[in-house]
């Protein structure tokens, strides 16, 4: 995937990144040769199924997994290879919100002092009084009011939508310009879950974070991604990638029209008219991987010959789109071959 033109280096970039687990059923190709990039301000959402490789691709961006392979840069710098100075910024500067608000809060730490640690850590608050107005003002930001009420609570005693927020919060204490959500609006009702979304748009827009955003919900990643990039992931691979209205308005890959084909849609008219087709319903193992195309057991457009014996590349097939598929490039080939 081709960053786009600019003498300037994203603010993070995944360069041909994988990652492979050694278990005693052998190896397992978690993440494989992913190449993704994210500006300043910008958003880009990873789609797919679980076990795909989002949370894997999310973890290496955020320095949390080291990859096997492939480099993982920030500012145009290779974490692996940063100084103690430039780490500890770097640390500073991409935040984690985790898919589960029950487990990602400490228990028997009041809600202030989840915020007030990180702020007296890195000296952004002097003393209490300071630290308590800044948690005051994040809780405010996201939309926890009034913030006075919240703050000499534990996790116990909020809802899952507010311990959300809280981490969502927590994820803002130090300003940072990178925030990568992990489905983290997943284990949440359908009413918060749209709350906490409006509440991630705005601060996207406010503060001009860039946000990596992991989901297997298409819906959602239409609503959150407007303006932003759509990668789809199947068995550790990106498989189409390009802007998210056209991903999902115009999907290319079978993989992702499969995936559409799933989002339910209350309104019949509206309703997204890309017949899957599958073959199979199995997800293969990452332990045993096809041949050729990952996805051609599944595949609806499967050729022999081609399919099941070469592993396709991301290749461009209109301007800012890129999919994964011998049967979509070569249509889109001789279409470009027609055009002269």
């Amino acid at each position: 995937m081709t960053d786009p033109k600019s003498d300037k280096a994203p603010l993070m970039a995944l360069r041909n990144v994988s990652q492979v687990f050694h278990t005693k059923r052998g190896d397992v190709p978690a993440v494989r040769d992913v190449t993704l990039t994210v500006g300043a301000g910008d958003v880009l959402c990873l789609v797919g199924e679980s076990g795909c490789g989002k949370t894997t691709t999310a973890r290496m961006a955020a320095g949390l997994a080291r990859p096997t392979s492939g480099s993982v840069e920030f500012e145009g710098e290779d974490v692996d290879t940063m100084d103690s100075r430039r780490r500890h910024e770097f640390r500073r500067a991409v935040q984690f919100v985790h898919q589960d608000p029950y487990a990602s809060l400490n228990p028997i730490r009041s809600i202030f002092g989840t915020l007030s640690s990180p702020l007296r850590r890195h000296g952004l608050a002097k003393n209490r009084a300071e630290a308590w107005e800044q948690a005051k003002a994040l809780l405010e930001r996201v939309d926890l009011t009034p913030a006075e009420n919240f703050l000499p609570k534990y996790p116990h005693q909020l809802s899952g939508g507010q311990r959300q927020r809280v981490a969502v919060a927590r994820s803002l204490t130090l300003n940072p310009r990178l925030m990568i959500a992990d489905e983290a609006t997943s284990m949440l009702d359908v009413s918060i879950r749209v709350g906490v979304l409006r509440t991630l748009t705005r601060l996207r827009t406010e503060l001009d974070v860039g946000f990596i955003f992991i989901t297997h919900d298409l819906a959602i990643a239409r609503y959150f991604g407007t303006g932003g990039k759509i990668a789809v992931m199947y068995l550790g691979r990106v498989v189409e990638y390009g802007d998210a209205h056209e991903v999902i308005d115009n999907p290319q890959h079978p993989y992702t029209k499969a995936l559409l084909a799933a989002v339910p849609d209350i309104d019949p008219d509206q309703r997204h008219t890309h017949d899957p087709g599958l073959r199979s319903v199995d997800i293969p193992s990452l332990t045993a991987l096809p041949s050729g195309c990952s996805f051609h057991p599944r595949c609806p457009l499967y050729r022999e010959g081609d399919c099941d014996t070469v592993p396709p590349q991301l290749a461009e097939v209109s301007p800012g789109r890129e999919v994964s598929c011998h049967v979509v490039a070569g249509d889109a080939a001789e279409r470009d071959g027609a055009a002269r």
